[in-house]
């Protein structure tokens, strides 16, 4: 399970803000829809329905079934570890994906750390930077499920006009 590069059918089953929260929630372990509808605070027929458009698209696939009082509940879990948004389609994904990271920060426990600045920086130093952040999101190692979980949201942009 490593970093799933988006393709056209990911970009609908990611127009929704429940569906990026879905698969924060799913970051962590397989779950069912009645433990996603709790982490999430809805209803679980709000879950099934994002959950199906996110299975339509590749993006969550059935991890497996456990009897729970006479039932079977189904457990789901992410295809890939990481969606790597390709940037010519920023403008159109990025607002639903924030909206969705918004949702996540104002509840974080303890105070998250969001730290927003603009420097001057030469080609190098961006460079080096860049490469900084690449190595933090792709070689830092799961702790594993005794840990605490934490998000990463990490990047570098020039704003536009500059």
């Amino acid at each position: 399970m490593d970093a799933l590069p988006l393709e056209t059918q990911h970009f609908k089953a990611l127009s929704h803000p429940t569906r990026h929260r879905l698969l924060f929630a799913l970051g962590e372990k397989p779950a069912t829809i009645s433990q996603l509808a709790s982490a999430l605070a809805t209803r679980k027929g709000n879950v099934a329905h994002h959950l199906r458009v996110l299975q339509e698209a590749g993006l969550v696939r059935p991890a497996g079934t456990q009897r729970v009082r006479g039932g079977v509940e189904q457990y789901y879990e992410r295809t890939a570890r990481a969606v790597h948004l390709p940037s010519e389609h920023y403008a159109a994904h990025l607002p639903t994906a924030f909206r969705a990271i918004a949702e996540e920060i104002a509840t974080a426990q303890p105070d998250p750390l969001l730290v927003l600045r603009y420097l001057r920086l030469t080609p190098a130093q961006a460079a080096r930077i860049t490469e900084t952040l690449e190595a933090i999101a792709h070689e830092t190692q799961d702790a594993g499920p005794d840990h605490p979980r934490y998000g990463l949201l990490l990047g570098l942009f020039q704003p536009a006009g500059d």
